[in-house]
């Protein structure tokens, strides 16, 4: 249970610092920072692989990057879609 809680807080801290690179920003709080940590740390190690410095098993520099590029793509969509309509 600690495991979790130390995965989801390290998460949390990844998408802000992800959410502060990239422009627009993740929308959603404290949640939508979590979401964009997670799935930037599948983005990073899918693009980057594992290196730099790993904590809670997230390869730090490559998760914080895969968190601005989620960022950066969800602002696009959500503009495109704004403009659609």
């Amino acid at each position: 249970m600690l495991g979790l809680l130390i995965t989801l807080i390290i998460a949390i801290v990844i998408g802000m610092i992800g959410s502060a690179i990239a422009p627009g920003g993740m929308p959603g709080g404290i949640l939508g920072a979590m979401l964009a940590g997670l799935v930037g740390a599948w983005i990073g190690h899918s693009l980057f692989g594992t290196w730099g410095p790993v904590i809670a098993d997230f390869a730090i520099v490559p998760a914080i990057i895969g968190a601005a590029i989620f960022v950066f793509l969800l602002t696009l969509i959500s503009r495109g879609l704004r403009s659609a309509t």
